[in-house]
């Protein structure tokens, strides 16, 4: 059994026998501390309550002994993105023990957002990104508004919108995640996000799930170094078909075509409405938006079930 402590929540509504499957839900340990991933404990109800012996327990807490679960399912490791290397090892360590969903291989290659570079490569219609690595000469844009963001981040951490001209300011971000190590992801700002926000399809064992609509992150003014709200005016959204046929195709690309338990397609139209493009790929650690949706969390625990046994 695991050891009894903070970052261990463990759920059991139902009877758990001998042959129930050990899941482990991981988080991180701002997370148990907040409660911002309200996926999370309604997860491990749903989990608990088809019979699963489950814990809630944080990526870096060196008590866990991941080895006793059938299946470890990374869920909001939201501080990944801080401490990028390490995470990736720990994904190495883990699937040397146990079943981790989504597979360590993915993890180590979704990451780093220059994966977009190897969606291009594979015809996925991408929003146009130059990569700026600690040492490269920075080079900005001059022909419209920009995003400046890093290759690792989530939560929209560090990333920041700017007018056009705005190139000393653009440059001092740049150098600050240059002196954390970090390289710089620079894209045009797609302007329709303004009008039709993003939208996120999910899939879940290989099929379609359902999909969110969500407003614009980025607010004219908004310094980078602010804390945002990732997913503003949520939500439903029914996808267009387009819409439907780009997700595949950005999945088809993911490189190996791993099994995925989960993934989520972050969309954006044109410039020109010329169609929907790739922001993200999402195979780590995505909000799902299961409390949008009647049937997904019973969907999503099948699922886990599924892979756990």
């Amino acid at each position: 059994m695991l050891l009894a402590c903070g970052a261990d929540h463990r759920t059991q509504e139902a009877s758990v026998s001998p042959d129930s499957p050990t899941i482990a839900l991981v988080t991180s340990r701002p997370q148990l501390e907040t409660g911002l991933d309200r996926d999370l404990p309604e997860l491990a109800r749903s989990l608990g309550a088809a019979g699963a012996d489950v814990a809630t327990v944080a990526w870096d807490d060196p008590r866990v002994d991941w080895e006793r679960f059938d299946l470890v399912v990374i869920r909001s490791a939201w501080d990944y993105s801080e401490r990028v290397a390490e995470f990736v090892a720990w994904a190495g360590r883990v699937a040397r023990l146990t079943v981790l969903a989504n597979p360590a291989s993915v993890v180590r290659w979704n990451t780093d957002k220059r994966y977009l570079e190897a969606l291009a490569a594979a015809g996925v219609p991408v929003v146009p990104t130059r990569y700026l690595a600690p040492g490269d000469a920075v080079e900005i844009p001059d022909d419209g508004a920009f995003v400046v963001k890093p290759a690792s981040g989530a939560g929209a951490r560090y990333a920041g919108r700017y007018e056009k001209g705005a190139y000393e300011d653009a440059v001092r971000h740049i150098e600050r995640m240059h002196g954390e190590g970090l390289t710089a992801m620079v894209q045009p700002y797609m302007p329709r996000i303004d009008e039709t926000g993003e939208r996120a399809l999910v899939y879940v064992g290989g099929r379609f799930l359902h999909a969110i609509q969500k407003g614009a992150v980025l607010a004219p003014g908004t310094a980078y170094d602010d804390e945002k709200m990732p997913h503003p005016d949520l939500r439903p959204w029914q996808p267009t078909a387009a819409e439907l046929a780009l997700a595949e195709q950005a999945l088809a690309a993911v490189p190996g075509t791993p099994e995925l338990l989960y993934a989520r397609v972050d969309l954006v139209d044109g410039p020109e409405g010329d169609g929907p493009c790739v922001m993200e790929l999402e195979l780590v650690e995505p909000n799902l938006f299961l409390g949008l949706h009647e049937g997904s969390l019973s969907a999503v625990t099948e699922e886990i079930l599924v892979a756990a046994a």
